[in-house]
């Protein structure tokens, strides 16, 4: 009972399931289990569509099309994802005012995030510091497509992960991107991967690395030799929410 049993009124009320760009075999399996419940799918491609054309974020469905600005949070795969949130306004009855509100106001803590104060701005005034929680090679694959769009600028990881993780499969689509990595174990969890085995990954990818005993030797070791480098803090949620406290 609960949220289970409140999904499955909803579901009877005719409430859509909102479908984002999937691989045919992704889809398939979310549309199998929709008809389950007798759900309706909204999904990319068939029933709304979304795209990037000069520097604005195209919407359109049955309803009419939408010209609206960029997503706030970074990223080309963030316009499946703003997408997807319009689709739902939509079929809720909003108008473009809210559509527009969606995309220019959503806030996601460590999405490629950038820090633009705090102790660690401080100790780095002259670097371009982002931090990022994803941790699977699909959020590697994002970040990856994410730095090629940015202004080039010599990029620096500091990257920690937990051992649950696919380590490799994360790092190598960075590889082509990245100058360094230091690799640092992340506070107070217990199911951190060790920062040896990081770095190690790293170097079997092609990302020349080291280890480092935290965030903040990091950056010292990084910007002792390029002080106005781009450095990515990466890898995992948990050392996302490590930053965020010490450099609040």
């Amino acid at each position: 009972r609960g949220i289970g049993d409140v999904y499955k009124r909803q579901i009877k009320r005719g409430v859509p399931v909102i479908i984002g760009p999937q691989h045919d075999e992704g889809l398939a399996v979310i549309e199998a289990e929709a008809q389950k419940f007798g759900a309706p799918t909204l999904a990319y491609g068939q029933h709304w569509h979304a795209h990037e054309e000069n520097g604005r974020l195209i919407y359109q469905d049955e309803t009419g099309l939408l010209d609206l600005p960029l997503p706030n949070l970074r990223g080309p795969h963030q316009i499946g994802n703003a997408g997807m949130a319009i689709a739902a306004l939509r079929h809720l009855g909003f108008q473009e005012d809210a559509a527009t509100g969606a995309v220019t106001e959503a806030y996601w803590p460590a999405r490629m995030q950038r820090l633009k104060k705090g102790p660690l701005i401080d100790a780095a005034p002259q670097a371009e510091l982002w931090l990022d929680g994803g941790h699977n090679p699909a959020a590697g694959a994002a970040l990856a497509e994410t730095l090629a769009r940015l202004p080039a600028r010599p990029t620096h990881m500091i990257c920690g992960m937990l051992s649950t993780k696919d380590v490799e499969g994360y790092l190598r689509p960075l590889a082509d991107h990245a100058n360094s990595l230091h690799a640092v174990a992340i506070p107070g969890e217990a199911a951190t991967l060790p920062a040896d085995e990081t770095a190690k990954a790293a170097n079997a990818v092609g990302i020349p690395a080291q280890e480092a005993a935290s965030v903040q030797e990091a950056l010292r070791a990084i910007i002792a030799n390029a002080p106005d480098a781009r450095i990515l803090i990466c890898g995992s949620l948990y050392l996302a929410g490590a930053v965020l406290r010490e450099n609040a």
